[in-house]
């Protein structure tokens, strides 16, 4: 599964750091969202699927391979 950020409307919750920690970290400055894996296994789309629906702005967006 891909997905897409868009980074300028991230509000820093960190909400997709704490679903998905394996993909996601937040900056440490100013709490925006820091992708650690663009490219997750299968076994973590789970997660980032979980990432995705919490993100209160709903900066991520998913789209198949």
């Amino acid at each position: 599964m891909n997905f897409d950020i868009n980074v300028s409307k991230c509000v820093g919750a960190g909400v997709c750091a704490i679903a998905a920690p394996e993909i996601f970290d937040q900056n440490e400055d100013d709490g925006i969202v820091v992708v650690l894996n663009a490219q997750p296994p299968a076994e973590q789309e789970s997660k980032l699927r979980d990432a995705a629906v919490r993100c209160p702005a709903a900066v991520i967006t998913l789209s198949k391979q």
